[in-house]
């Protein structure tokens, strides 16, 4: 471990390739449900037969679809931020952090796959 460069074996890379895949399909088919939601917000004609409902819901469906779309919008940042770290696995510079050059805690890249930065790091920017 002692040499300049510290970097994943390319087995754990491997790991973690299948994992981040794992995790952009997900968000993928996430995004789709979120977008599909905000699409069909008015085709669901069931509300009609509750007149106080139909009020009420009008208020709420705004809220969702502003919800929605700021889902959607954290979702794309999250699968591109994945598909950034697939670029940083073929570099084999992944699991690098990019403050202190260290290797990433493993169990960290298992929670947040898309880090870029070591606990120590993100602690020194508070």
């Amino acid at each position: 471990m002692g040499s300049t460069s510290a970097r994943y074996s390319d087995a754990e890379l491997e790991e973690f390739r299948a994992l981040i895949q794992e995790k952009i399909d997900k968000a993928q088919h996430d995004l789709e449900l979120i977008k599909s939601a905000y699409m069909n917000d008015h085709n669901n004609g069931t509300e009609d037969t509750a007149p106080t409902f139909k009020a009420f819901d009008e208020g709420s469906e705004v809220m969702s679809k502003e919800s929605n779309s700021q889902l959607a919008i954290r979702q794309e940042k999250f699968i591109r931020d994945l598909k950034n770290a697939l670029i940083r696995i073929e570099n084999k510079t992944y699991g690098v952090c990019r403050v202190t050059g260290k290797l990433i805690n493993k169990k960290r890249l298992e929670l947040v796959p898309h880090a870029t930065l070591s606990i120590e790091a993100k602690n020194m920017q508070k």
